[in-house]
């Protein structure tokens, strides 16, 4: 999905459409929403993550078929004296994770919070995934996955269970939206940002190694 060898294929061979797409991740401190990212654009897990303060911008790419989809990753911070600045953050996003952790029933109320103002004020048409986080952890589970399952399909959400720590679905639930995202309607409003993070995914190509299937 992500990493090696898309760079060494020559620039529009056979690489085919692109499309760009703001991916916002939303939830409690502490329930993983970091740790998913890193293991999804570095492919690393820190046991001690530090806290995100006001949100942290990575940028990752996925292949599918003939058209490549580089998510912009905005991480938010979970902390409530955050919550007022998110707006900021998932205004214009197309897609959006909310997190919570499976052992911890709060962090699933809370989540359900962040689901209706997602639903109440972001883009009408965007996309939301619901990530049970620290599945590792199931022998402490405080939130049933048929419960989960039930709650994201009456809001017609993607559902998964997700380990940052173990990988687990990780890659999994971003390639799950990057299939849902409207390629074709998208595309043009993609164009019109690309000049404006052309150098930063560039930067983030060198780094990553591209993409490749």
């Amino acid at each position: 999905m992500a990493g090696r060898g898309g760079a060494q294929r020559p620039n529009g061979a056979t690489q085919g459409k692109i499309c760009q797409f703001k991916l916002v991740l939303l939830g409690e401190s502490a329930v993983g929403k970091s740790s998913l990212v890193l293991r999804f654009v570095k492919g690393q897990f820190h046991e001690y993550q530090e806290s995100t303060i006001g949100a942290a911008f990575l940028t990752q790419t996925v292949c599918l078929d003939d058209t490549t989809v580089k998510f912009e990753i905005w991480d938010t911070a979970g902390q409530e004296r955050y919550h007022s600045l998110a707006p900021m953050y998932y205004r214009g996003a197309q897609a959006a994770i909310v997190v919570y952790d499976i052992t911890n029933q709060d962090t699933f109320g809370r989540a359900k919070t962040w689901v209706k103002e997602l639903q109440r004020q972001a883009s009408p048409n965007i996309v939301i995934a619901l990530a049970g986080n620290k599945a590792d952890l199931a022998n402490k589970r405080m939130v049933e996955y048929e419960e989960a399952q039930a709650y994201a399909e009456e809001n017609s959400l993607l559902f998964m269970e997700t380990s940052a720590k173990t990988a687990m679905n990780v890659n999994d639930i971003f390639l799950a939206i990057a299939k849902k995202l409207p390629k074709n309607e998208g595309g043009g409003a993609v164009q019109q940002r690309n000049q404006g993070v052309r150098l930063n995914n560039e930067q983030n190509q060198q780094s990553e190694g591209g993409c490749c299937k």
